[in-house]
């Protein structure tokens, strides 16, 4: 099996210098680095809410999976971080808007920090179709 480094411009690029990749593809499997809710090109957090900050969340997961030959609705496991669990309900209601009728396997941890000060941080494993 090999792997191969999915890269879109429809998503934020890894930050400057730092050795990751947005996703990797191996197998049937594609490994989905953290996203947090910057736009493409954009340094700062779309917003201060959890609710506008996850919706950013899974537009950045949609854009790589879609380009790794996968989608939302083929997620098989995330795992969430949350600086404040305080902000799982706000976060759960636009989760669940994403994930569909059989969502995928989960774990939510409570961080002390994120990067760039983002309250949510979403890494995914999904099926390519």
């Amino acid at each position: 099996m090999e792997k191969q480094v999915v890269r879109t411009d429809a998503a934020p690029a890894p930050f400057q210098g730092a050795p990751y990749s947005q996703a990797i593809r191996a197998g049937d499997l594609v490994f989905v680095s953290g996203q947090l809710a910057l736009r493409p090109d954009h340094a700062e957090m779309v917003s201060e809410a959890i609710g506008e900050q996850t919706e950013q969340v899974f537009a950045n997961l949609r854009a790589i999976l879609e380009e790794a030959g996968s989608g939302l609705d083929r997620l098989v496991k995330t795992t969430v971080y949350l600086t404040d669990l305080g902000d799982f309900a706000g976060m759960n209601e636009v989760y669940a808007k994403h994930v569909g009728d059989e969502p995928p396997a989960r774990a939510t941890i409570e961080v002390s920090a994120l990067p760039s000060g983002a309250k949510v941080e979403i890494e995914a494993v999904a099926l390519i179709r």
